[in-house]
């Protein structure tokens, strides 16, 4: 096995909203890095590591489906006299929206019947923040040993921080170590050869307040994804990780 962290994902939908075309929501083909990174991080997830997704495997055909779904086109205010965070200061505040007034129907085109492997490995950001039992900084292997020990942990026994799911809440993700080779379950025949799946989404740069976190803008990168026989390189992140 490979250093770095093997899981097998499945479930009965998904949906990797392409960004140029959100408002009547079409997925990519297969699951985005970003919405991969997502899925390690519900199920295991510190301030001061970042998961990195080396390759995805794509284990089932590729089939889309449609559906409509009733949705609303607001939401909640959290600030405001009349938002959460009035309502958490004040008991006798309610907010409420009408749903009947902001209900609409949006058709959605979704991935069917999906299921991938991620390979992915840990970055420690801040080294600072590992400690070992005498209160003394661990080196970098040992602290990117220990969280991968306590991913595979979790995953074993299928614990979550959150239900992780594939790129919608209604979605689920259902998840499975794999901790030897011969495990490793095989891409479809029909993925034989190279297939060009165009521009993806690759992740999204933060830049953030160190002092207060605040986030002050978001860039979106691009790749240029290519499935080699069921298989997605994910190439290296253009733009520096800070904690």
């Amino acid at each position: 096995m490979k250093y770095g962290i093997t899981l097998k994902i499945s479930g009965d939908y998904a949906l990797f909203s392409r960004p140029e075309m959100k408002v009547e929501r079409v997925s990519y083909d297969v699951m985005t890095p970003s919405a991969a990174r997502g899925i390690l991080e519900a199920i295991y997830w510190k301030p001061q590591i970042r998961w990195i997704v080396d390759e995805i495997h794509v284990l089932n055909p590729i089939r889309f489906t449609n559906i409509r779904r009733n949705e609303v086109s607001s939401k909640i205010p959290v600030k405001g006299s009349s938002g959460v965070n009035a309502a958490m200061q004040d008991p006798e505040i309610r907010p409420y929206m009408d749903v009947a007034e902001n209900r609409q129907q949006r058709a959605s085109l979704l991935l069917k019947d999906v299921a991938y492997v991620i390979r992915a490995h840990v970055r420690v950001l801040d080294a600072r923040l590992e400690k070992g039992g005498d209160q003394i900084p661990l080196p970098e292997p040992e602290a990117v040993g220990k969280h991968l020990e306590m991913f595979k942990r979790r995953a074993r026994r299928g614990q979550a921080f959150q239900q992780p799911y594939f790129g919608c809440r209604e979605f689920p993700v259902r998840f499975e170590l794999i901790e030897e080779e011969a495990d490793l379950p095989k891409p479809h025949d029909s993925f034989a050869g190279e297939k060009d799946l165009g521009f993806m989404l690759h992740d999204i740069e933060f830049d953030a307040d160190r002092a207060t976190r605040r986030v002050r803008s978001t860039t979106p990168h691009f790749f240029r994804a290519s499935l080699v026989d069921g298989v997605i390189k994910v190439p290296k992140l253009p733009f520096a990780i800070r904690a």
